[in-house]
């Protein structure tokens, strides 16, 4: 090991997060035979084929996956000895960021990110693409999306998660719903109503979980995709929808909208921050993660947000 290259150690710990020459390439700034070359010399190095192509990508043997841990935190304490996140200065560099939100996102979290951005990096700027549980950690690993946000627990060795708050469910209906009164709901009253649910590609299961387990989806009379819509149908119906707490205040904040308590306990759900590990990031994807689990990590109140849908 006296003569083993350090970049071959990087070149390693991208491939083994990233599963991708092509991703490992752009993200060292290296052409794509340059990587071809130095994941050889590393096969040679370690007598060993570390990894085997699949059709997701490069799936480390289990060789790699010994070598793996050591090396990427060897690299972290030099990559922090260094200090090379000091390198983008959020102030005066331009950056644009790709992050991945599911409408829910779009509509409690950007609105903090964005005016947080505006404060502390004014020249950064962000595309917003829809959210996708089921491909975002594949995004990522690509090089399509630099973090997402996603309330499924979703595990792989080539991202990391970080926690960033925590919430419950209930229920909302419009202000004057002619039945549900007071700040809660029985099971019999929630039985004798009409429900609005929303199904698609974000990962919120648990509201037509909880009908289901009760016998009430039968109940359901709409089932959309986004949640966004939410707001504009209960105020305007006597239908009432489960939603993440949070999500029900900033709607509530901004729509002639109610909240009650369910009649039943429900497991809390938590809202993640996907990104690459640190060592496969850039200097600027590096303080965007750090940017993002600050800002998103803070329970606000909806009434400090930008209006939404406000009349």
């Amino acid at each position: 090991m006296r003569n083993f290259d350090l970049n071959l150690a990087r070149v390693f710990v991208l491939l083994y997060e990233t599963g991708s020459v092509t991703t490992t390439a752009e993200t060292l700034h290296l052409t794509q035979p340059t990587v071809s070359y130095s994941l050889a010399k590393l096969r040679r190095h370690f007598d060993d084929e570390l990894f085997r192509r699949t059709g997701r990508g490069l799936t480390p043997t289990a060789g790699a996956v010994r070598l793996y841990e050591p090396l990427q935190r060897a690299l972290a304490e030099i990559d922090g000895a260094i200090g090379r996140a000091d390198d983008f200065d959020p102030v005066s560099m331009q950056s644009r960021f790709t992050l991945a939100l599911s409408d829910l996102g779009e509509v409690t979290l950007l609105p903090r990110l964005l005016a947080a951005a505006r404060e502390r990096a004014p020249r950064v700027s962000f595309i917003v693409r829809p959210l996708d549980v089921d491909e975002a950690e594949h995004q990522l690993r690509r090089g399509e999306v630099d973090a997402f946000v996603a309330t499924p627990v979703l595990t792989s060795h080539r991202t990391v998660r970080i926690p960033l708050f925590q919430e419950r469910y209930v229920g909302m209906v419009a202000a004057g719903h002619p039945r549900v009164r007071g700040d809660s709901v029985t099971l019999e009253g929630l039985a004798a109503e009409h429900h609005a649910t929303v199904f698609g590609p974000s990962g919120h299961v648990v509201p037509r979980a909880v009908l289901a387990a009760h016998g009430l989806l039968d109940r359901v009379v709409v089932d959309a995709t986004r949640f966004s819509m939410l707001p504009y149908l209960l105020e305007q119906t006597d239908l009432i929808a489960i939603v993440p707490g949070y999500v029900g205040e900033v709607f509530a904040a901004s729509h002639q909208l109610r909240l009650v308590r369910l009649p039943f306990e429900s497991e809390p759900i938590e809202v993640a921050l996907y990104a690459r590990h640190e060592s496969s990031r850039s200097p600027a994807q590096r303080w965007l993660v750090h940017f993002m689990a600050e800002v998103l990590g803070e329970r606000v109140s909806p009434a400090q947000l930008p209006a939404y849908g406000a009349r």
